[in-house]
Parts: structure tokens; sequence; C-alpha cells
């Protein structure tokens, strides 16, 4: 029988870049718990993502109680249903037994434990105290969980649209314009899949290596020596951020340092919102101890979603430069 280690985990499970949330919260408790169930049991991710649904469940029957007893049991219950999904996909990439249904079946517990939990703790809230503010959150809440994802999918789509023809353009060939709807279908091709690594195919005339993949690959380097290095293997060297390098300096420093410890520069997405919702704002219900009548789950939501929507409204900001000097790097390669 095979006897996986904790380093086999962090080896074959950790994400290269992940939420902080997850990297000092979630995994190494999720780790730890992988090894024991990897080698002494045969359950199965999907098993797993069953018991994550069960305690998701639980927190929302807590969440409805209301009282700040009920508050603090369900939010502990949010974040342990948490890193039991977190688990099945490191059970499934370390045993390869996971499957593309699994997949969907784990998104979809995901969202429904969200809603579930963060509906649960707004109406219960709402019916123990009458604030119709609770109320009008849940639609605020909803609104932009959706908008993260909607915006997050269509921001991955255009960088890698972008990629393509980049791509194209070094090697000569005429790619359809980003706009075309009808063409987005070709983002997902073999083209797309090479650019979105960072490789040419093995035929082409020209090798493409973009800067932020480099930086990815390499966190301790600054932009300079990434195009420095990517320069000397004699490979065209393409940075679509360099507008947003320009007028924010300190951001790769910053981001340099967030990524030896495996943690993302998107410093409030998804996770920490739902993290917040549903984990820190019922569990400041233990501040009524020391001050009673003290309620600070509305000012946690709302301090929440106001810095998901900055987060995101910076990506869309990123973008929008980057889209800039796409123009450039488009026009450099064709030329040259």
């Amino acid at each position: 029988m095979t006897s996986f280690t904790l380093a086999d985990v962090r080896e074959r499970t950790y994400k290269r870049r992940d939420a902080w949330w997850t990297v000092f919260l979630v995994d190494p408790l999720a780790a730890r718990l992988v090894v024991w169930t990897a080698n002494r049991t045969s359950i199965t991710p999907n098993q797993i993502t069953f018991g994550a649904g069960v305690l998701g469940a639980g927190s929302a029957v807590c969440f409805a109680l209301g009282e700040w007893p009920w508050l603090v049991v369900g939010a502990l219950l949010f974040h342990l249903s948490f890193v039991l999904d977190c688990m099945d996909g490191k059970i499934a990439r370390l045993k390869g037994n996971g499957s593309v249904f699994g997949s969907w079946v784990d998104f979809v517990f995901d969202r429904i434990r969200f809603f579930g939990c963060m509906l649960a703790l707004l109406i219960g809230q709402w019916a123990l105290t009458g604030e119709v503010l609770f109320l009008l959150l849940a639609p605020v809440v909803t609104f932009l969980d959706l908008l993260r994802y909607l915006n997050g999918a269509q921001v991955g789509k255009t960088r890698q649209t972008m990629r393509t023809q980049l791509r194209a353009a070094a090697e000569g060939r005429v790619q359809p314009a980003a706009e075309d709807p009808e063409n987005t279908e070709t983002e997902a091709g073999p083209e797309a899949e090479q650019a979105a690594g960072g490789e040419a195919p093995d035929d082409a005339g020209t090798r493409v290596v973009f800067v932020e993949e480099v930086l990815r690959e390499n966190p301790d380097l600054d932009h300079e020596q990434a195009h420095a290095r990517s320069a000397e293997s004699g490979t065209r060297v393409v940075d679509v951020h360099q507008g947003f390098t320009r007028k924010f300096s300190w951001y790769g420093r910053l981001r340099s340092t967030l990524l030896r410890s495996r943690v993302r520069p998107h410093l409030f997405s998804g996770i920490e919102f739902e993290m917040f919702v549903c984990v820190v704002a019922p569990l400041t219900a233990l501040a009524s101890l020391a001050v009673p009548g003290a309620d600070l789950v509305v000012p946690v939501i709302v301090l929440s979603c106001a810095a998901l929507a900055a987060f995101e409204a910076l990506i869309v900001y990123k973008l929008w430069l980057a889209t800039r000097d796409f123009a450039v790097e488009v026009a450099r390669l064709r030329e040259g």
C-alpha cells in the first residue's frame, strides 16, 4: 500500500498560488488530514465533498437560530466545511482518482453552501433583531459574488485571447479580432493552451515568452530581471503589464514577497469574501460578551463587500492598461 507523506501532499496538491486564507488557515490542517485520510481510508473525493455539504447545512441551521452561541458554532462548521472542500481536490490530485463530474459537483456544492449559509445568517439576524438592513444586504452580497465569477471568467478569456494574438503576431500568422464574438471559441484550442503556458509549438519559427509567466515561475525576480533572463534565451519577450508596472512600481516587490509564500496578489478574492461573511462576521458575535448590545455583523459584511468590489475594480483597471500595452506589443512583434 502506498504511504503518502506530508511532503507528498505539499508537492503534489498545493497550488503554486492561492488565497492567503487558504495558505495560512486551511492548508496546514487540510494537508495533515489528507495524509491520514489517504493512508488509512478509502474515502473518495466525492464522499468528502458530500461531507463538506453536510457541515455546510449544519452551519446554515446554526446561523438561522440567530443567537450568539449558535453563530460561533455555525462559523466553525463553515470553516471546517471549507477545509473538507479543499481536501477533496487534494485527495483527487494525490491519488489520481478525481473525475470531471466530481469537479462539477464540487463547484455546485460550493455555491449552494455559501448562498445557503449567507442567507441563513442574514435572515436569522433579521428575525432576531427586526433590522431590515440584514435583508437588504442579501441581494448585495449575492450580486457581488456572482459579479466576481463573471468578471474572473471574462478577464481570463480576454487575457488568453491577447496571448493567442501576440503569439500569432510573432509567428507572422493572422488571428481574428479579439472583439469578434463569433471567434471566441478559438480561444480554447491548442494555440490558446500553448499561450497560457508560455510555450510555442515545436514547429514555430519564433518562441514567445510572457514576462508574467516568468515572474510566476521565479518570484525572486523583478520585471527587469525577468526581461533580461528571457532575452538571454533568444526568445521574443512580451510584457503587456508595463503600464501597470510603471504606475505602481511597488506592486512588483509586493507580488514577489507574496508569491514566495504562495500567496496571490489578489488579497481579497472570493475565498476571503466568503470567509469574512460566513466566518468572521458571525464570530464577531463574541464581542457582545465584552460589550453588551455590540453588533459587528453588518459592519464586517459591508467592509467585505467594499473590499471585494475594490479588488475587482483593480483587476479591471489592470486589464484595461494591459489592453493598451497589448496593441503596442502586437505592432512591435509584427514589425520585428
